[in-house]
């Protein structure tokens, strides 16, 4: 098959390119194609909104979201990891940042900031149970909105602000285990929506993308289902949790021994063909079978039957908790937390915890820029979009942006501004110290977005009044050279070109000259 844009390609009135509209799909009949036109697909396993992309099928749809519920539930380091991501995360903050310095971008900024503070519950609780999508690779979002009518019984109307604009009531989580399939538009594989069967209700609900907040870790091959940061670790957890169940046995064993009972002389419990002897065998194997060391402890037997508890004369051929350690450290290690186990372990130096601890930081920082990239392209445009009558002007949108989670060690930081400083690098200015004592957790005074707005207006309308005086000022001159040339045509001795222009000639009228005005006296 050629390509051929030139004959699919046409101009319009204005010399721009566009699609040739007679061409049927962008087609000719020769088959040739234009190069707007998508051909290929993605490639994705799907089927009835269903997504195919995992091959283990303990980790596919509904029952994968089961299984790593399991284990973000009930594995310890799983639980730890994900417990110390949520606490790094909630002590870093959150601002908005304006897209230009002029009055209009700041005031949407501060907008911004205001509807961040205006939801029904804090912020930062809304962040939190966003981090599901580490647990199960995506987490999905309806956006509420509401108009700021200040304190009002109506919920679609109460705000902290009474400005009638729009902002965003509740974020609430559309909850992975609710997920019944996705909408697919099947031309251009790409999500449009999800359809939910939640409880209690258990009815369909769909929530269009338009209407939501989609976020995922990872964006291959499209996949809405992303990939949890705990695929790699299912191996590690599924022989732990089955080496646990095994060990436990094998300690309970070595605790009450091996039972053997043995049966009396001359009584054959072998004999399937007597009645009796079948059933002394059952006996004696639920006897066994069914010997605890608790509360209740305790055996009877008929005369001539002996029992002895055999216990291992030494230790383990294989050591169950090395094992189960090393588990634990590829577990950990998917979450880049694997420092959690360093001390436990005897192992581990000083500089290797801080190395590791520095790659989780990173992390973590990948993780928050995921979640203010997916807020800044599907939450703040259509906020915006909702006030674009109050907000004409604006250079941008502003973006939701996050600080750090980190403290850097403060001793090397001086140094490094010290060499940087005494080499010229930089220069010392108010900037500077206030990045340095924002870093250092020293107290500063902030500008709060209401008196940039303020400063802002202040600067543009001293702006406008020296625009204004000099137009006046220009005006003057103008009307003065204007005065000139009409005097010098009345009165040519009064001319600058005659030579006694400059002597002083009687008058009995003055005229003084004012912005825009004559006063005769």
């Amino acid at each position: 098959m050629v390509v051929n844009d030139n004959e699919l390609v046409s101009n319009n009135s204005n010399g721009e390119s566009q699609l040739n509209p007679d061409s049927k799909d962008n087609e000719d009949e020769k088959g040739r194609y234009s190069v707007y036109q998508e051909l290929g697909a993605v490639g994705q396993y799907r089927y009835a909104g269903v997504f195919f992309e995992e091959f283990l099928d303990e980790l596919k749809g509904r029952k994968g979201i089961k299984t790593y519920k399991e284990m973000t539930n009930n594995d310890d380091v799983v639980f730890a990891v994900d417990r110390l991501i949520e606490l790094m995360i909630r002590q870093a903050t959150f601002d908005v940042e304006p897209a230009s310095e002029e009055s209009i971008d700041i005031e949407a900024a501060q907008f911004l900031k205001e509807c961040m503070d205006d939801l029904n519950k804090p912020f930062i609780d809304f962040i939190a149970e966003v981090l599901s999508f580490l647990d199960y690779g995506w987490s999905y979002f309806e956006k509420v909105f509401k108009v700021r009518r200040g304190d009002h019984p109506d919920l679609k109307m109460n705000s902290k602000y009474d400005d009638g604009l729009i902002g965003w009531r509740k974020l609430p989580i559309r909850s992975q285990d609710s997920l019944y399939e996705w909408v697919m538009d099947e031309s251009t594989d790409e999500l449009t929506g999800m359809t939910q069967l939640p409880p209690p209700s258990y009815q369909l609900k769909t929530i269009p993308l338009s209407k939501a907040l989609h976020f995922r870790t990872t964006s291959i091959k499209d996949n809405p289902e992303g990939r949890s940061i705990w695929r790699g670790a299912y191996e590690s957890y599924y022989y732990k949790k089955n080496l646990k169940v095994i060990e436990g046995i094998g300690i309970e064993r070595d605790l009450a021994g091996l039972p053997v009972l043995q049966a009396p002389e001359n009584t054959n419990i072998w004999d399937k063909n007597s009645t009796k002897m079948v059933e002394y065998l059952t006996n004696a194997k639920s006897i066994v079978q069914n010997i605890r060391r608790d509360k209740i402890e305790g055996i009877v037997i008929p005369f001539g039957w002996s029992l002895v508890l055999l216990s291992s004369g030494g230790s383990k051929q294989i050591d169950t908790d090395k094992i189960i350690q090393r588990y634990d450290t590829r577990i950990a290690m998917n979450g880049f937390a694997d420092m959690i186990l360093l001390g436990h372990q005897q192992v581990g130096s000083y500089a290797l915890a801080s190395s590791k601890t520095n790659t989780f930081g990173v992390a973590i920082g990948a993780y928050l820029d995921i979640i203010c990239q997916t807020l800044n392209s599907q939450g703040v445009p259509q906020l915006f979009k909702l006030n674009e009558n109050h907000f004409k002007g604006i250079k941008s949108y502003p973006k939701i942006i996050h600080g750090d989670v980190e403290v850097p060690d403060l001793q090397e930081l001086a140094s490094w501004l010290s060499v940087l400083i005494s080499s010229g690098v930089i220069i010392p200015g108010p900037k500077l110290e206030q990045w340095a004592k924002m870093i250092s957790g020293l107290p500063q005074e902030e500008e709060s977005y209401e008196e940039q707005v303020n400063q802002q207006k202040q600067d543009m309308q001293a702006q406008q009044n020296t625009t204004a005086m000099d137009d006046l000022s220009n005006k003057a001159k103008l009307q003065q050279q204007q005065l000139d040339q009409k005097e010098a045509a009345k009165n040519p001795v009064n001319s600058k070109n005659n030579p006694k222009a400059n002597q002083k000639q009687p008058t009995n009228k003055k005229r003084y000259l004012t912005f825009g005005s004559y006063l005769k006296v």
